[in-house]
């Protein structure tokens, strides 16, 4: 009887002892997994997710962050996979994309910090000049509601329309337009098409990403925006994520010395435009 009590008293102890030993290291294993964790991009084509790979991605790698890199044929694929949590981040959008997404799919996307951005820009089609617009001139510009709208506030900046007066600048169309100087035909296209309808257009207006992909310079441009802060890219997330430590090495590496330095070797003929604010 004692012996089977000293066996029972010992199976005890020992049973305590794994459970403890397993919990230790799984708090080990949480910590490490949370100092080294793996990244998931979600890349989309433009020049967003280049200068994160090129430039942001060996910052967070010497860190201790492993990055991965998903590849998606457009940004509305990223947003919904980042969405259902298949990727961590992606960087190819700006806020009044990403409000637009979260109202249209109900969804919980937030930024983590602005990043570089390529101006939206007046190109040259069939005119080349921007003082050679003239009555019934055919203007292209994207479909899609944010971009629209920077269409938009890019032509009154041209001079060539006006806008109704409480127009909101970040949700104008077509019906707020006022006046139209030179009875302009413009016609929304999807952004990705305009660079292969160029020869049907006397100007065009391409977002950044667009004229990146479609190779066509910013050199070229007749007139870029005024980034306005819904316009400015940024890094994007899950709301969850905002604050965790990945989250927060993403932010800083943004903002830190070595990428700054990164920007101003590899902005060409100012093609970046930088936040003024974090």
């Amino acid at each position: 009887m004692k012996k089977t009590r000293i066996t029972i008293i010992t199976a005890i102890i020992v049973l305590i002892l794994v459970v403890i030993g397993f919990f230790s290291f799984g708090r080990k294993s949480a910590s490490t997994n949370e100092s080294k964790q793996t990244i998931r991009l979600g890349s989309s084509p433009g020049p967003y997710s280049e200068l994160f790979i090129k430039g942001i991605k060996p910052i967070l790698e010497k860190e201790g962050y492993k990055v991965t890199n998903k590849s998606f044929n457009n940004l509305l694929n990223a947003d919904i996979a980042l969405s259902d949590d298949q990727i961590d981040l992606n960087v190819d959008q700006h806020t009044a994309y990403l409000k637009n997404f979260n109202k249209e799919k109900n969804a919980g996307l937030a930024s983590i910090t602005k990043i570089p951005t390529v101006p939206t820009g007046l190109y040259p089609a069939n005119k080349k000049v921007l003082r050679d617009v003239s009555s019934g001139d055919k203007v292209a510009i994207p479909n899609d509601p944010a971009n629209t709208a920077r269409a938009y506030n890019l032509l009154v900046k041209a001079g060539w329309i006006t806008l109704k007066d409480g127009t909101d600048p970040i949700t104008a169309t077509n019906k707020d337009i006022a006046s139209n100087k030179y009875d302009l035909h413009i016609t929304e296209l999807d952004s990705s098409t305009i660079p292969r309808s160029i020869k049907n257009f006397d100007y065009v207006i391409l977002p950044g990403s667009v004229a990146y992909s479609a190779k066509i310079s910013t050199r070229k441009i007749l007139l870029p925006e005024t980034v306005r802060s819904e316009y400015q890219l940024v890094a994007a997330t899950n709301k969850k994520n905002v604050n965790k430590k990945w989250a927060v090495a993403v932010k800083k590496a943004y903002h830190s010395k070595e990428f700054k330095k990164y920007l101003e070797d590899h902005n060409k003929d100012n093609y970046w435009v930088t936040a003024k604010s974090k």
